[in-house]
């Protein structure tokens, strides 16, 4: 009986249709785009680039702009060092090093603020940038007919036919006509109590 039982059960797994062949996976339909191209020329794109062009010689200045008054009193305190010929410098020239490294350590702090700033301009730009381009993809894929999209520079070779990047770019210059070029000031870290 046992032998009947678990026969029919066989017979009746093997005349089943299975789960996996009534999920097939689709043929693929594939989308090609040029990130690069898309971001080196979308709109917005091109005046933030411009933007932060313009902070990063900013900064640039800023730190000549620093430098040089310090370079010059360096030399001073280092030439008043030299005369001394090994003595122990008296407590003007102790206080004019203890100055200037101060200067030195302000004008540090300062470009390193500016740099900081920047890069987080860079990231919150291409926040921005990403945000809307994810939907992009999406609505491109649909209106195409594609069900998967890969980036040019992941590809060994493609059709012309598969590109979608004007599509993509002229998406993005319509959703997204500019982008806030300043992040947003960081939030403070508070201690945590106990």
């Amino acid at each position: 009986m046992n032998k009947i039982v678990i026969s029919a059960l066989f017979a009746a797994v093997a005349m089943a249709p299975s789960a996996a062949n009534a999920q097939a996976i689709p043929g693929a339909v594939i989308a090609v785009v040029d990130l690069e191209k898309v971001q080196s020329q979308c709109t917005a794109c091109q005046s933030a680039a411009a933007t932060l062009r313009s902070q990063i010689t900013s900064l640039q200045n800023r730190e000549k702009a620093l430098a040089a008054p310090l370079e010059t009193e360096q030399k001073s305190i280092q030439a008043a060092i030299d005369t001394l010929q090994g003595k122990e410098p008296d407590a003007a020239l102790q206080a004019r090093v203890k100055t200037f490294q101060a200067k030195q350590q302000q004008g540090a702090q300062e470009l390193q603020r500016q740099q900081q700033q920047i890069q987080r301009n860079q990231a919150y730009i291409s926040q921005q940038i990403q945000t809307k381009l994810g939907p992009i993809y999406q609505q491109v894929m649909q209106k195409r007919g594609a069900n998967l999209m890969v980036e040019m520079g992941a590809t060994l070779a493609s059709g012309t036919a598969l590109d979608v990047t004007n599509d993509v770019l002229a998406a993005l210059n319509t959703q997204l006509p500019s982008v806030q070029t300043t992040a947003p000031a960081q939030a403070q870290q508070q201690p945590q109590g106990r």
